[in-house]
């Protein structure tokens, strides 16, 4: 059986060679004639069978056709690669699972747990406050020093790494930097200048409070300056703190915070009793301790809201304690939350809302389910593996963010350029956060990485949005809370509550109430579809080429095939060519013309071509002579002639 195959496999490739051998059997026109006579297109036919001028026409009209078709075709196909979408809309009705709740205390820590730390930080900022005092209108505004916090002594330490100046740009030829915390500065202005009669707006622009940044051992140094003394005193501090905190242990910061018994006083969901108990803490460097209801974590199943309403929702009453706030750190008095997917991590402070003490504040949802379409249709990614940034909230059991993705680029590149992590996001693998004992350069660093636009882009490029998402609309209502009528109970009750005292020990600065529930189980799911597909492309292309050609998938066939035949010829003309120029150049190239048959015969018998080392005598050849091989060449004949010519 295989020597059967073999043999007509041989059989075939010896048939190809043969007829490579022999060359095409017709020509470019030939073939081209052919196709127009028996081409199921209109056009072409018409070439061949109409009259002279007709021809000519009908050519002109194929060729404009033929390109409108080519020109068509390239339209579809290049709208086919861009992969474009089409969005739906559509409203559905189901009981919905309810969203994770996140509550924080718009202040990190206890002022009361903290204090020993912030003590010599505290009293840098009081004495800055003291020797940087904003005059009223009629005085301009002009800094004074005081007399009482002249001798101060101070820990050069501490403000040492990142000094608090105020410039004196009077002269901008010759500005005056004056540092705050130093005792032989000189900041105030003498009467004459501040009762001048000149224009007393300018002078909040002659007088800025800024802070120095220096790099390399004090050598290279630049001034960032602030709008406002409040913003640069704030900034200031924000930074000292975090490196003041860099170097406490996760476990006594999260000590130093509010605890859940103390922040959550009362818990009602679904019409059903809970407690601090059904929150799950974490923490956050900017509000500290935050606790997540219905969080989805360890196994645990997400709760369902059994009706939209009020009376079916999440109901929390919240104890942010004012008389704990840090005085420098949070200036805004709040509980701060957000509502999120299960197992994502909450960003707080980007995405969340403040609610304010005294009121209670509504929150009616309504949910936005989003499903983007995969590459190559868009960029998203389904969870995140696909991105080459680590995730740093991996550690937290959550799914991939475009927050968090952007935050862990940041931090990556906070390592890579400043040596050091962020005190703000989560500590990488073998790095360590900020300090000003341990990098005394990091401050200009990290001001120099968040300005850069070139490196927010970059993250910005490598993170891309999820592929499936949802978010939770918010209708926001307040109102006072409690009134006047009923806060004597329901003060008594909640001190009692919470310190099992009669005495009442929550007041309105502190109390916040919440109310969280569905609007209505109606949902919007907003879609991704391709709104082109091989189906749209075929379609379009077959109706381009009808309308304009009259033609269909066989007579695409056909000019598939013509092509096939003119690169068949093109083949073997090209064979056939090279082996010509083969023959050629193994030819032998003479001179003269080739000699005749007497010549060679000749050549072997005269004895002139005979070796004459010897006296041996030429013997005779017996026997008839050789014949006269010349009488064998054709002669041309010569012309005879004519009498008339004679």
């Amino acid at each position: 059986m295989l020597h059967v195959k073999m043999k007509r496999l041989k059989r075939y490739f010896t048939r190809a060679l043969h007829r490579i051998q022999k060359g095409p059997g017709y020509t470019y026109k030939e073939l081209l004639v052919w196709f127009c006579d028996n081409t199921n297109t209109h056009g072409p036919k018409r070439i061949i069978k109409e009259g002279p001028k007709k021809r000519v026409m009908w050519f002109i009209l194929t060729l404009v056709f033929a390109g409108l078709v080519f020109w068509q075709w390239g339209v579809l196909i290049l709208t086919y690669l861009s992969y474009g979408v089409s969005v739906s809309l559509s409203i559905g009705f189901k009981t919905m699972e309810f969203p994770a709740v996140t509550v924080c205390n718009a202040n990190p820590y206890k002022y009361s747990r903290v204090k020993p730390l912030l003590k010599d930080l505290d009293a840098l900022v009081a004495t800055a406050l003291d020797r940087i005092q904003f005059s009223s209108q009629d005085q301009a505004n002009t800094f004074t020093q005081s007399s009482t916090n002249q001798n101060v002594t101070l820990d050069p330490t501490l403000w040492n790494h990142i000094p608090l100046v105020v410039i004196d740009e009077t002269d901008p030829s010759n500005p005056i930097v004056n540092n705050i915390f130093d005792n032989n500065a000189i900041y105030s202005k003498n009467n004459s200048f501040r009762n001048s009669s000149e224009d007393q707006t300018s002078y909040s622009q002659r007088y800025k409070v800024a802070m120095k940044l220096c790099t390399n051992n004090n050598t290279q140094c630049v001034y960032r300056n602030f709008t406002s003394g409040i913003q640069a005193l704030q900034e200031w501090y924000l930074l000292q703190l975090s490196s003041i905190f860099s170097n406490v242990p996760l476990a006594d910061r999260i000590a130093m915070g509010f605890k859940a018994e103390d922040l959550i006083l009362t818990c009602l969901f679904g019409g059903q009793p809970c407690s601090y108990r059904n929150f799950t803490r974490i923490y956050d460097a900017d509000y500290g301790n935050c606790y997540i209801f219905n969080w989805g974590q360890e196994g645990e199943d997400p709760m369902a809201s059994a009706n939209p309403g009020a009376d079916f929702g999440l109901k929390l009453v919240l104890d942010i304690e004012q008389g704990e706030y840090l005085p420098y750190v949070q200036t805004t008095a709040a509980a701060r939350l957000i509502l999120h997917q299960q197992r994502s991590f909450p960003f707080v402070k980007d995405l969340g809302i403040y609610a304010m003490p005294g009121t209670e504040t509504s929150i009616a949802v309504l949910v936005d389910q989003l499903e983007h379409m995969e590459a190559p249709y868009s960029s998203c990614t389904v969870n995140g593996s696909d991105i080459p940034v680590q995730n740093l909230y991996a550690e937290f059991n959550s799914s991939y963010s475009i927050q968090s993705c952007l935050r862990s680029c940041y931090q990556e590149q906070m390592v890579q350029t400043c040596g050091c992590a962020d005190y703000q996001y989560p500590l990488p693998n073998g790095s360590e956060y900020c300090s000003n004992d341990k990098y005394p350069d990091w401050v200009p660093c990290y001001y120099g990485l968040r300005d850069s636009v070139a490196d927010r882009e970059s993250c910005i490029s490598l993170c891309q949005q999820p592929c499936n998402d949802t978010q939770y609309k918010m209708v926001i209502s307040m109102a006072d809370w409690p009134s006047a009528g009923a806060q004597d109970w329901i003060f008594h009750v909640l001190s009692y509550e919470k310190d099992s005292s009669h005495n009442i020990t929550v007041n309105r600065n502190g109390i916040v109430r919440l109310n969280i529930y569905f609007q209505e189980f109606n949902y919007r799911s907003i879609t991704e579809s391709e709104a082109t597909n091989v189906v749209w492309l075929l379609s379009n292309l077959g109706g381009q080429f009808g309308f304009w050609m009259g033609g269909s998938v066989l007579c695409i066939i056909e000019f598939g095939e013509i092509i096939i035949d003119c690169v068949w010829i093109t083949i073997l003309k090209l064979l056939a060519w090279i082996k010509d120029r083969r023959q050629r150049r193994q030819r032998a190239q003479y001179a003269d013309p080739p000699p005749t048959v007497s010549e060679l015969v000749e050549a072997h018998t005269n004895p002139g071509f005979q070796n004459d080392e010897g006296n041996h005598v030429a013997m005779a050849i017996p026997g008839t002579p050789p014949p006269n091989y010349d009488s064998l060449r054709v002669n041309t004949t010569e012309p005879v002639s004519s009498d008339e010519e004679d």
